[in-house]
């Protein structure tokens, strides 16, 4: 998830773009003049077919829909390591490539959305968490329970999580559902392990946001906020998923909606 992957599509169709146009305005001419035609260069084939290629693709993940995958445990139960999943990129607003800048604004995060971010400690990775807090929200967190303006978040045991494959290593912990803004899903509690307590105000512009994972997440708890700016879109299906501890495909994950 390291790699800049628009930019070098962006880069891609820079350079096939020059290569076809330059061909098309001045080299085809050439030929035309001293040979009376002929084939033209192979890289003039190649740039001419794959522009139109890398535009519709750059598009697409640019605009529409990209796909991302799960490279950590910080969502489970929600999401497994290895679960290859779509992110809606209009969600929260039309923006232009690479810079993540919003053109057209079209909608914002509401609370318990699952959104996929540039994480604000070094833009270059992804990073994927639930919206917990929205701008000027005040949010507490002391002994696993959430409060929200005030307001307790909903929650109820569910009993012992049971892990499997990749998740294993967490059965036993305490699994809850939890309810945020009418929206309910479940959430790890591990009192094995030190967990980050305390009070914070969202500023104007960003959100606070954490992992379902509540005891095994890097999220806004250590780090700080995220910047409405380096929202990526909204989670929304798993498409895929590869259990690295089974060496298998997870059918049954396929196809689920990420709430």
């Amino acid at each position: 998830m390291n790699v800049d992957f628009q930019a070098w599509m962006a880069i891609a169709l820079v350079i096939t773009g020059l290569i076809w146009a330059a061909d098309k305005w001045y080299f085809a001419r050439q030929r035309e003049e001293r040979l009376g035609g002929g084939k033209e260069p192979v890289v003039v084939e190649y740039a001419r077919s794959f522009f139109p290629i890398i535009l519709i693709v750059l598009l697409l993940r640019s605009f529409l829909v990209e796909p991302f995958r799960i490279p950590s445990g910080s969502m489970t139960p929600t999401l497994l390591n290895g679960d290859f999943i779509l992110v809606n990129k209009f969600s929260y607003g039309l923006r232009l490539p690479i810079t993540g800048s919003k053109l057209i604004d079209i909608g914002e995060p509401a609370r318990g959305d699952v959104v996929v971010f540039r994480y604000p400690g070094d833009p270059s990775i992804d990073y994927i968490k639930r919206v917990i807090g929205l701008p000027g929200d005040r949010v507490s967190y002391y002994h696993d329970r959430l409060t929200i303006n005030g307001e307790p978040v909903a929650q109820v045991s569910k009993g012992g999580y049971v892990g499997t494959g990749v998740a294993m290593s967490m059965s036993g912990v305490s699994l809850r559902q939890e309810t945020i803004a009418g929206v309910e899903h479940e959430i790890l509690e591990d009192p094995r392990r030190f967990t980050r307590e305390g009070e914070y105000i969202v500023p104007a512009g960003h959100y606070f946001v954490m992992g379902d994972n509540r005891d095994n997440s890097n999220d806004s708890r250590f780090w700080g906020t995220v910047p409405e700016n380096n929202l990526v879109g909204k989670a929304f299906m798993i498409w895929m998923n590869w259990d690295a501890v089974n060496g298998s495909v997870t059918w049954e994950r396929i196809g689920s909606s990420i709430k």
